[in-house]
Order: C-alpha cells, then structure tokens, then sequence
C-alpha cells in the first residue's frame, strides 16, 4: 500500500532521479529538493564527451571495477544489471549501441535527449520538484532546513533519500557541503578525494612545446595496475582516458608520500630489441633524435615524452638498449592527482557500514543515502553511471519496505 506522505530525494541527479522514478512508479508521492536552477546539471556535462551509460561486459568482470565497494554494490548492481540500464534508457525512446570497446552510449551520443524524455516522464508520473533549495541540514525538531532564494524554508520530516553527488565539478551543484552535515549526526564520512582525473609532473620547460599533444596507442602501468587508452601531454601533467582508468592506484601510491612513479609504455607492440637493432642499423648520418624517431616510429608527442625521460635520467646518446627500454617503459614522476574542480569523480564519502539493508543510515532512522557522496569509486567507462542508477534504485526501494516495516 503507498503511502500518503511524500517521500523527500535530496539531488536531482542520475541516483536521485532513479529513486524518485522507482518510487514514483510504487505509487508513492515523491518531493525532489534541487540547490541548482535545472536537474541533472552534472549527467549533462557527463554527455558532452558522448555520454557513457554502462559497460556490456558480464558481471563476473564488471563488478571487480569497483575494487573493495564491489562486495557493498553488489546485490544493487545485479538488481539493476547493465542489460536493464540499457533497457530502460531504450524505453525512454533512445537507442543505445555497444562500442567497440565495450561501452554503452545512447545513438545520440549525448545527454540531453535522454534527460528530457526522463524528466517528462517524471513530471507525467506527478513528481514534484523545487529547484534553488540549498539543504542546510535539520533543526532541533528534525525538520530539513533549505536556503531558497525567498530566505529559509522548513520542509516537515519525512523518510528522505540524500543523492547529493561527490564534489567533482562543484560548480555544476555537488560540492561535498554535506559532509560536515552527516558527520555532525554521527556519520563516518571520508575525505572527499579527486578521482578519474589527470596528474601532475613537474615537467622540464622542454616540455611546454607539447602541450596538448596526444599520445596514443599506449599502455601505462604504476604497480600491478595498467590501462591501455590514450593521454594527453598538460602544461601541468597528463590527463586522458588511460591516465584516469590509473586514478585509484596513483592515489593510494601518492598517499605514502614523494612521487609516484608512473610507467608509460610508448610502443606496446614494439619488442625493446628489435628498437634496438634498428637503432643500430640507422641511418649514421642522422641525429640521435632522428634516429630513435624512426626506429621506435615515434609520435612528436611520444619523442618528446622519451627525451624528457632520457635528459632525467641521463641516458647518453648511442645508449641502444637503455633509450629502447625507456620506449617500452618511460618513467613519469607524478607529484600529485588534479584538483577536484577539474575531476571526472570523486572518491571517498559516507561509509557503507554505516547503512543498514535498506540503505538507511542507522544513526538517524528515515535517512536514506545513494550515489556518488557514498564511499566507492568507479573508473571511466560506464561504471559510474551504472552504480549512481542502481543504488538511487536500490535505496528507493529500502525505503519503501522500511516504509512497510519489512
């Protein structure tokens, strides 16, 4: 039986959009609470790189991805698998294709049409939505408390599901405020860390020159952990797909103190010998640049990076086996991980263990919470995408059987 009382979602974003649509669906009203002028702000800027749903490879591999929070996404993930996320975007009227690596877009290759089909829906099931509602936390009553631009509001206690984002990209509405709130209801919150996002290398003025040049085709390693993608060469570091799927082990490295060292793979397909056999067999007349350009087949961006790292550690030219190593495995000493204002996502957050089976937060019963302000982190690929979906599902329906006393 669906209740009378609306059900409050903090965060008109994927998790708490999907919450409002499960319940909406149950029969239940559902009041959404927004700080921004507009839904989705995020899942927009998401679609601007072509809007990556999900993953099509099976859960056995799938759920790894999310290291030590796959056990805590588990049973959210397998409720709301990929092949359903699929599904219900097709359902909104947006065909969806599998990449060739894998990866989940809709054909439009952006956010927007999909948001607007969501929303429609959303509005056609009778959700209620307030936009400009900065949450402020609760008062002595237990009542929430929002900033509105008409001045403070007093919205009376209800069950209440907070999908208030990391604090990546803070100016699109998710800036991480509320940790301070939940921590001051007895909430272990982590701190909020940038995750997917580019590095930074003290770079020799040499390497000004190619800045925004890409590297392709490369394998990167720090550890046991590799991707294979492509970067690109910053005034400041690297940023790219192969750098990012490297966030999580570049971080945990970097919290042990110094640089992290990051091995960049120039040439997977080249065997170190043959580079250096054909570094032999050069051209004499040629320089020593020109030589290994040709005998590695190197991009400019690629030459420049294996310079760099043959001026730091002092190879000599004629040095046929170290500069052909160094092709294969180019050191790059990362300082640190980019600024949160410039992440994909970010890592840490409320702990799981403080949530019960219904995602409600035990130290403060009606609490609900789903989404990117829990403690996991996902690499680029649809992963992220996939868990906001399924646990925003997943608490909605805790708090329906909460709601139940089941």
């Amino acid at each position: 039986m669906a209740s009378e009382i609306p059900f409050i979602i903090i965060g008109g974003g994927p998790a708490g959009l999907m919450a409002a649509e499960t319940l909406l669906q149950a029969g239940h009203p559902v009041r959404l609470y927004e700080r921004m002028p507009s839904l989705g702000r995020k899942f927009l800027m998401a679609g601007r790189g072509g809007l990556n749903l999900t993953h099509a490879e099976d859960l056995a591999r799938f759920l790894p991805r999310y290291g030590e929070a796959a056990p805590l996404l588990l049973d959210a993930i397998k409720a709301f698998p990929p092949e359903q996320v699929r599904q219900w975007v097709e359902d909104l009227g947006q065909p969806t294709f599998v990449g060739s690596s894998g990866r989940i877009f809709p054909e439009a290759m952006k956010a927007s049409p999909l948001l607007r089909a969501w929303l429609g829906r959303l509005e056609g099931l009778g959700l209620v939505v307030h936009l400009r509602h900065r949450w402020l936390g609760w008062t002595e009553a237990g009542d929430l408390r929002f900033e509105t631009p008409d001045g403070e509001s007093i919205v009376p206690a209800a069950p209440t599901l907070l999908a208030l984002g990391g604090a990546s990209w803070p100016r699109l509405g998710a800036d991480g405020g509320w940790a301070g709130l939940l921590a001051g209801q007895g909430l272990s919150v982590s701190p909020l860390e940038p995750s997917n996002v580019g590095v930074r290398v003290a770079w020799s003025p040499f390497m000004a020159r190619a800045a925004g040049q890409p590297l392709k085709r490369i394998r990167a390693r720090i550890g046991g952990v590799e991707a294979s993608g492509e970067a690109v060469i910053t005034r400041q570091g690297l940023e790219g797909g192969v750098i990012y799927a490297l966030s999580r082990p570049l971080r945990h490295a970097l919290e042990k103190g110094g640089p992290a060292r990051l091995e960049i793979d120039l040439r997977p397909d080249f065997r170190p010998e043959w580079i250096a056999h054909r570094l032999r067999e050069g051209r004499s007349k040629d320089s020593w640049t020109s030589r290994l350009r040709k005998a590695a087949g190197l991009q400019p961006a690629a030459m420049a990076l294996v310079n760099e790292c043959g001026r730091r550690l002092g190879l000599a030219p004629g040095d046929h086996e170290g500069w052909a190593a160094l092709v294969r495995a180019a050191p790059v000493p990362v300082e640190g991980l980019c600024g949160l204002d410039r992440a994909i996502s970010s890592a840490g957050g409320a702990a799981f263990d403080e949530l019960d089976d219904h995602w409600m937060a035990r130290a403060r019963p009606g609490l609900f919470l789903a989404g990117e302000m829990l403690d996991w982190d996902a690499p680029t690929g649809g992963y992220l995408l996939q868990a906001c979906f399924a646990s925003g599902r997943a608490a909605a329906l805790g708090m329906i059987r909460h709601a139940q006393g089941t």
